[in-house]
């Protein structure tokens, strides 16, 4: 039973070097307090440390394991954050091609208008061309003040027929 408990106080020195630190003084002390102790207080002791021990170590196995759990939720949060970025990302390529046609149908239908427009100019210029022809005939029938519009053929004084019954 001797060679256990010295192997024993030797254990328990070496646990507290582990937990306390590299310090030198506790193994000198614990070599004292180990051989003041009876092996009843010894084993106590070594029980008291060990529970002491394993409580350290479920402690550390929490931690661990909220860490895990938070480091999986991180995960879960940047995988979607991942996927809304491609998403806003493909919206936004959607977006910028339907400008791009946007602004290619909007110059198209400008330059219809402003053709459209010329052509309603010059309709509208040749209405009021033919209009105030017409007045002016209305007002004066027998005017020769009036030129001829040239390209015109005068007009007819008296018509003729090629065919005559009579």
């Amino acid at each position: 039973m001797q060679v256990c408990s010295g192997y024993a106080s030797n254990l328990e020195n070496k646990k507290i070097d582990l937990f306390d630190g590299p310090a030198e003084d506790f193994g000198e002390q614990n070599v004292l307090l180990a051989s003041a102790m009876t092996n009843q207080q010894l084993m106590d002791n070594g029980n008291q440390m060990m529970n002491e021990t394993d409580q350290a170590i479920e402690r550390s196995k929490k931690v661990v394991h909220e860490t895990i759990n938070v480091g999986t939720e991180t995960t879960q949060a940047l995988k979607a954050q991942t996927e809304q970025m491609s998403r806003i990302v493909n919206e936004l390529d959607s977006i910028h091609f339907s400008i791009k046609k946007a602004s290619k149908l909007v110059k198209e239908i400008g330059r219809q208008v402003a053709t459209d427009r010329c052509i309603m100019g010059l309709l509208v210029l040749i209405v009021i061309g033919v209009i105030a022809i017409i007045i002016v005939k209305l007002v004066h029938p027998n005017n020769k003040n009036i030129p001829d519009i040239p390209g015109l053929a005068p007009p007819a004084m008296t018509r003729k027929l090629l065919w005559n019954p009579y």
